[in-house]
């Protein structure tokens, strides 16, 4: 039996699956272009990624597949965009996240940083 205050496993199954199609460093930057310039073709990718094609196409290819990504014909050319606007502000959250973790990252390399001087010091004084 499922508790009324969690997801049931489809759901979070679900959720995996979304964030599992976002764990790729190129699909995460793909994301930024699109989200940042709309709709954008494989070579536009390509030129602000400085990807080869392959590399780009597959990529968006698990992007659509896990419907992320929409793709939309543009007479010769296939114009790719991101199928929720959310995602920017997912993006966006996601670079606040990881600016607070390395915000205490720097604090405690500054720390350690302090402390060499001190520690170089006791052991010539030793």
């Amino acid at each position: 039996m499922t508790s009324p205050n969690l997801p049931s496993p489809q759901l979070q199954t679900l959720k995996a699956e979304f964030f599992r199609a976002l764990a790729h460093p190129i699909r995460i930057r793909l994301l930024e272009v699109l989200v940042a310039d709309g709709g954008t073709s494989v070579q536009d990718l390509q030129r602000a990624l400085q990807l080869e094609q392959p590399i780009v196409s597959q990529q968006l290819a698990r992007l659509r597949a896990s419907g992320i990504v929409v793709a939309k014909k543009r007479g010769s050319t296939t114009e790719y965009s991101v199928a929720d606007p959310m995602l920017k502000d997912l993006l966006r959250f996601a670079k606040a996240i990881l600016n607070r973790r390395l915000v205490g990252v720097q604090s405690l390399l500054r720390e350690l940083d302090h402390q060499a001087p001190k520690r170089a010091a006791a052991r010539r004084s030793a």
